[in-house]
């Protein structure tokens, strides 16, 4: 066969065993060893049953090279908590098919969107057996049967309910959700959960509420089988305690919850080899008490008392004492049922300490040489009673301790803190329950290393961080010869992961918030190292959901702690409405979101509409924050340019929906706003300088020429055409008036490398990466930081966030030199970085077709540059080259390999693995 389907999906859901849509868009990937195979029709079938004899959709068989965004939509939908089955079939350009592997998902309730969310207490004396109340109930096939259950409390309990099954179920999927996060268990069997921590997503809980989906089937057992929870706070009711500290507290330290009671509810859908199926929900036949974690505040800070653990309550033959009582039905959140498809938030690498030191008795610090999201785990053994503390930081003092060196934030040193109570049991094991934070220094008190305890203390046994983040795919790696590159790489790469959870936050341990500006500066650099499709779709419904009645989208969803001004309306954080699903569709193909998206979007450009001034400009937002700390310059420049894109991005919205008139619309108003900007921001008249610049308004009546204005208007295509080599020269000027010195804050930093790109100065990009002052990455490097800072400062109040990490996307597209050109890289490029001073790169990303591959040498003596390129079936690369009359001889991997030679300035790669020396 000429192809193999290698991989398949439905688009925006990592995991599929909870589908809750009656539209899905499908995908698959294919591999060919022969250059010019190429798919030239397809047929996807649906089927209830996995021999294919109910087929319940077929698109028959296709004409195209498609093999993304292919939309199925059955008639009449997808039949609710079913399992379903769906196969691709492919043709190539001879007429030989493949047939891709069997794919499985189950659906929940497509269509309950209408419905009630599953019933609570109201049943108590409003039954929907009652006339009045039938109408909301009758679907029966098509609704949630499951009751959230609690305690009428908010302080954290377990929930358990012992399940006699007569005979072995083939099948086994739970649906449940718990508030605020909930850590699913059955049998006492910890792959249960399928490595999930903190389900579900953080979500705004009036609006929407995350269910998650676990199979488990090859867990339960005839006989006794114990389905549960552990059921903590999350930011749906937040949970300060009485010495923690709580960022969405006001200053009278009070904060507005989601909800006052913890609950949850399942469904445990069974299916048996005769056909017949069974489902069981949480009712008041559950069990439940209070947990032996008192205290679950998100903000790292836990309390647990291990010797009030119910040793084996999540198993069978566990027997309940007094502590237990029946559930309570409770009313449960506002929000309507969504399937949890983000990826779930999981733990990956492990580290143990790289150093060890007690500071004074009891009191033991750790470095683990990394700073990350972690969730910890130690093993202390000692006498019952004993409590220990640990503290997490991504600073130290000089004593070595931990240290906040913000003096407005000093709560992150003293405040921060879990607390367990040892059992007296020997080796005792604590790991937080509900909450992670980013930090490289880990200190415990109140216990010792066993070499140095003169004391008697409690004896540290052992500590490990757990790094904590998303699933999501991993797609890219990248190497240098230049050690100080590589360190810069893993700074921005730890600093993404650590901020992907279910949603895309700028800091894991002092805010946790969800900041949007992030999404869409970032998207272009995170999509070379994790697959963030899925996750995006969600943070856009999050957006969605944020949406005031006005049409403004907030600087960020959910929103837990309301803000003012601009740090409330920024088009730079709420313009991700607009931006992220244009990002969806080149970077990952796929048009899902239009629907669900466009009237959000027409509505926030009508309320920023009533912002404008000048007949089109914006600029009473953040502006160029991050320049020094928070400048707020180039607001017209960069506010109005981002505005401008998303004109244009609803414009092309409107074209794939096929609404003309509105295409029409956002068209007219888009050229409005070019008029506007370049009427008040271009500086043609070449009396200040001998040629064209754009300048800002941050100072009335003065002409300024920043890089970050330049840039602005070049990358969002705002220059007119003839202009175009004046502005980059102006830019260009601006760098070397600088000094080679970083002028922009995060969101004009993305820009400048974009731009530094395009001029091809990779000299100017490092030389600022490696000032010795701030602003520069380099002085981060050189103090042991391992992650990037809020700010360009030394002593930064929070040394994980990735808003400056916008220089990994210039070097995967200007140092391995890939860059995405058509949609999902149907055709990308790769230029060579022929003017730097790298001698050797190497790197990969899988994109959405396959593996791209590429690796270059320079040979400094000889001048020759060799250079190793794979290209993956259904794309072609194109090397970009500097003239037509550079050549390449070309050499592609196959059993009889041939070379020939190329010329020009772009080469075109069919799919393959190549082999190349260039003479540029």
């Amino acid at each position: 066969m000429a192809f193999q389907i290698t991989r398949c999906g439905i688009h925006a859901f990592h995991e599929t065993l909870g589908i809750d849509t009656d539209k899905i868009r499908v995908f698959w990937v294919l591999q060919s060893d022969f250059a010019d195979a190429r798919q030239t029709a397809y047929r996807v079938e649906i089927s209830a049953t996995k021999s294919f004899d109910a087929i319940c959709w077929d698109s028959c068989k296709v004409e195209g090279n498609q093999q993304r965004n292919v939309l199925c939509a059955p008639d009449g939908g997808f039949q609710s908590a079913s399992f379903h089955y769906w196969r691709v079939t492919v043709w190539d350009q001879d007429g030989n098919t493949s047939q891709g592997a069997t794919n499985e998902f189950f659906t929940a309730y497509p269509r309950s969107s209408g419905l009630l969310p599953p019933y609570s207490m109201n049943q108590t004396y409003m039954p929907h057996t009652s006339l009045i109340f039938r109408t909301w109930f009758e679907d029966e096939a098509n609704r949630w049967k499951g009751v959230w259950i609690g305690d009428n409390g908010d302080k954290p309990i377990y929930v358990r309910k012992a399940i006699h099954l007569d005979r072995q179920p083939s099948r086994a999927i739970v649906l449940a959700s718990g508030l605020g996060h909930f850590n699913f268990v059955c049998n006492g069997d910890p792959s249960a959960a399928n490595g999930h921590k903190l389900d579900p997503g953080w979500t705004n809980y009036h609006r929407t509420v995350q269910f998650t989906a676990y199979d488990v089937s090859g867990i339960l057992k005839q006989g006794e089988n114990v389905l549960g929870a552990h059921i903590g706070n999350g930011f749906y009711a937040g949970d300060q305690g009485d010495d923690r500290f709580f960022w969405p507290c006001y200053e009278d330290n009070t904060y507005v919850r989601y909800g006052n009671e913890l609950c949850f509810f399942a469904e445990l859908h069974l299916f048996y080899e005769d056909g017949s199926r069974e489902t069981i929900t949480t009712g008041p036949d559950w069990s439940l008490r209070k947990s032996a974690t008192t205290l679950a505040n998100i903000y790292s800070s836990e309390t647990k008392d291990l010797r009030a653990y119910p040793h084996g309550w999540d198993a069978p033959g566990f027997q309940e004492d007094v502590q237990w009582k029946k559930a309570t039905p409770v009313t449960g959140p506002r929000g309507k049922l969504k399937y949890q498809n983000q990826p779930p938030v999981v733990l990956h690498e492990t580290y143990t300490p790289k150093t060890q030191k007690t500071l004074e008795p009891g009191v033991v610090a750790f470095d683990f040489g990394q700073n990350m999201t972690t969730m910890v785990k130690v093993q202390v053994s000692g006498p019952a009673g004993s409590e220990v503390i640990v503290r997490f930081s991504e600073t130290i003092g000089e004593d070595g301790k931990v240290l906040m060196p913000d003096p407005l934030f000093k709560a992150f040193e003293t405040d921060v803190f879990c607390k367990f109570t040892l059992a007296g049991t020997g080796v005792e094991t604590w790991e937080p329950d509900f909450c992670f934070t980013a930090a490289r220094y880990i200190q415990i008190e109140g216990a010792a290393i066993e070499s140095d305890n003169p004391n008697g203390l409690p004896t540290i046994i052992s500590l490990e961080s757990r790094h904590i983040s998303s699933a999501a795919r991993r797609l890219g790696t990248m190497t240098t010869d230049k050690e100080d590159c590589n360190q810069l790489l893993s700074m921005c790469y730890w600093s993404f992961v650590s901020n992907l959870f279910s949603y895309h936050t700028d800091c894991p341990q002092i805010e946790k918030f969800g900041w949007l500006e992030v999404t869409h500066l970032l998207a272009p650099a995170t999509q070379y190292i994790r697959d963030m499709e899925s996750l995006y779709s969600k943070i856009l419904s999050d957006i969605v959901d944020a949406q005031e009645p006005n049409g403004l989208c907030p600087t960020m969803a959910p929103e837990i702690r309301y803000m003012c001004g601009p740090l409330h309306d920024t088009i730079t954080w709420g313009g991700a409405v607009a931006l992220l699903p244009e990002i969806l569709r080149f970077y990952y193909g796929t048009t899902h979101v239009y629907e669900k998206l466009f009237e959000p979007c027409v509505r926030y450009m009508e309320y920023i509409a009533t912002q404008e001034r000048d007949g089109g400009l914006i600029e009473h937002g953040l502006g160029d924050w991050g320049r020094d700390i928070a400048f707020g310059n180039n607001q017209a420049n960069i506010e109005t340019a981002i505005y401008y894109r998303c004109l244009r991005n609803i414009q092309g919205m409107a074209a794939e929906l096929g609404k003309p008139e509105q295409e029409a619309r956002f068209k007219a108003w888009a050229e409005r706003i070019y008029d506007a900007y370049n009427a008040h921001l271009l500086v043609a008249d070449k009396q200040k300088y001998p040629y064209a610049f754009y300048t800002s308004r941050d100072e009335p009546g003065v002409q300024d020429r920043n890089m970050v204005a330049q840039a602005f208007a070049l990358q969002f295509h705002l220059v007119p055409s003839a202009h175009i080599p004046d502005v980059q020269r102006a830019f260009l000027a601006s760098c070397t008036d600088s000094g080679h010195r970083i002028q922009a804050g995060e969101i004009g930093l993305k820009y400048l490398w974009n731009t530094l790109a395009d001029v091809d100065r990779p000299d100017i990009v490092l030389d600022m990466a490696r000032q010795q002052e701030h602003p520069s990455y380099m002085r981060f490097l050189r103090r042991g930081e391992t992650t990037l800072n809020e700010f360009w400062q030394d002593a930064c109040r929070s040394k994980c966030h990735d808003m400056l990490g916008t220089i990994y996307e210039w070097f995967y597209e200007a140092v391995l030199g890939v860059k995405c050109e058509a949609v999902a890289y149907r055709t990308w490029t790769v230029r060579p970085p022929l003017k730097s001073e790298f001698g050797h790169v190497r790197g990969d990303v899988e994109c959405p077709y396959g593996r791209i591959e590429v690796e270059y040498w320079r040979d400094e003596p000889s001048g020759g540059v060799r250079m190793k390129i794979s290209v993956p079936t259904s794309t072609v690369g194109y090397l970009l080259l500097p003239g037509d009359e550079s050549e390449a001889d070309v050499t592609r991997q196959q059993k009889e390999p041939s070379t020939i030679v190329e010329k020009g300035k772009r080469i075109a790669l069919k799919p393959g693995r190549y082999d190349l020396v260039l003479r540029p």
